[in-house]
């Protein structure tokens, strides 16, 4: 029924941009374009077909494609892959496979089916992803969000990695689905201040261990 290939697809930063995403701490993007009439029935498919793949620790639908006919933006965390590189798969229907940004500022077209305990690891993650990229500036309104998003008092200390231990623990305490995804956010956070790698990812100069607090997150 879903049988159409699913491929790398460059392009898609391009459609939808995303600053940064790229480098060895980028997205994994791909693209799948299924017949319209099997849209539907190839994105309800697209859990059990990625979980054929490899086991999937978390999966997330961009809200702002949540409820469109034709095409749907779907972020993957796979067990085992780097957490740095998640996989975003566009699922697109034929008709429109050729039309860049098609539905993005469509307001029929997001949804508001989320989870925001799911969302603060990723936020972890994207702190992350900032640190190893050695902008510092970019990371540290993240774990802010991150506490937001789960309801939890802002405890924000400034220690990058103290700080996303205790976002992902509140999301896990929150929603324990996430145990998994959480501990592995917070294991990275951790491997990445053992690299000790300064604002030009130079090892053995070390990063500053507590970064200052942002008026807002």
């Amino acid at each position: 029924m879903c049988s159409a290939p699913i491929a790398p697809d460059p392009a898609r930063t391009s459609r939808i941009p995303r600053p940064g995403n790229s480098g060895p701490y980028g997205d994994i993007d791909l693209a799948w374009t299924v017949p319209d009439d099997r849209f539907t029935a190839c994105v309800a498919a697209a859990p059990e077909i990625l979980g054929a793949v490899r086991p999937v620790d978390s999966l997330r639908v961009d809200l702002d494609l949540q409820n469109s006919r034709k095409r749907r933006l779907l972020f993957v965390a796979f067990r085992g892959l780097p957490l740095v590189r998640r996989v975003g798969l566009e699922i697109g229907a034929s008709s429109v496979a050729h039309r860049p940004g098609y539905d993005q500022d469509n307001p029929v077209a997001r949804g508001d089916d989320w989870s925001r305990p799911a969302s603060a690891p990723a936020h972890a993650v994207a702190a992350t992803k900032a640190v190893l990229r050695g902008q510092p500036q970019t990371a540290q309104g993240l774990p802010e969000r991150g506490f937001r998003r789960v309801g939890a008092p802002d405890t924000v200390t400034g220690s990058w990695p103290e700080d996303i231990g205790r976002v992902v623990e509140a999301a896990a305490a929150r929603e324990p689905g996430l145990r998994t995804l959480a501990g592995r956010a917070d294991a990275r956070a951790r491997e990445a201040m053992m690299d000790g790698c300064d604002l030009n990812r130079s090892p053995g100069k070390g990063w500053p261990k507590r970064l200052p607090r942002t008026p807002e997150g």
